[in-house]
């Protein structure tokens, strides 16, 4: 793995064992981004070098990106849902809006990969491999669970704005939560 995305990922496994709320989901895996996103950028000022930060800002451009898309299409998919109700609408129509919707979400996904592969030297298909796996095997399960890992993060990053930055004071307020 490259450097940053080595050391990102450890701090997020690593906030799991600081502080775990039984049964939310939502709340383990935004603390754990946030930790991850503040950690990250923290480890990489001290201690990476030019080249290790540049390849984690490329790293971490695709991620957003891709998050990007995926909350685009979980909105989509929302808006799916909440036609459920509609006592016009078939469960043949709502499918058939379900199929394109994630149809759509593939086609866009293609051309985001299409455009990181295009740029010369700038990132590898073995940089997208996760990203392929997660899209081929994406339906609505697996858009949901992937707002666990964004929802919280803005309110974590406020606390630990709040805390001064300071990560015991921060660690201290979240297990308070």
């Amino acid at each position: 793995w490259p450097e940053g995305d080595f050391v990102r990922l450890l701090f997020h496994e690593l906030a799991h064992q600081v502080a775990y709320a039984q049964n939310d989901t939502l709340f383990n895996e935004s603390f754990a981004t946030a930790v991850e996103r503040i950690g990250v950028a923290q480890w990489l000022a001290a201690h990476a070098t030019p080249q290790a930060r540049a390849a984690y800002a490329a790293s971490e451009a695709r991620r957003t990106r891709f998050r990007a898309l995926t909350r685009a299409t979980r909105a989509r998919l929302a808006t799916i849902y909440e036609q459920n109700t509609a006592p016009a609408i078939t469960q043949q129509a709502l499918a058939a809006m379900k199929l394109e919707a994630m149809q759509a979400f593939r086609s866009d996904y293609a051309a985001l990969r299409a455009q990181w592969l295009g740029t010369p030297g700038s990132t590898t298909p073995a940089q997208v491999a996760g990203y392929d796996r997660w899209v081929d095997k994406a339906n609505n399960a697996s858009f949901a669970a992937q707002a666990a890992y964004d929802d919280l993060v803005p309110a974590f990053e406020a606390l630990f704005e709040r805390e001064g930055r300071n990560w015991p004071r921060f660690y201290d307020a979240v297990r308070e939560l």
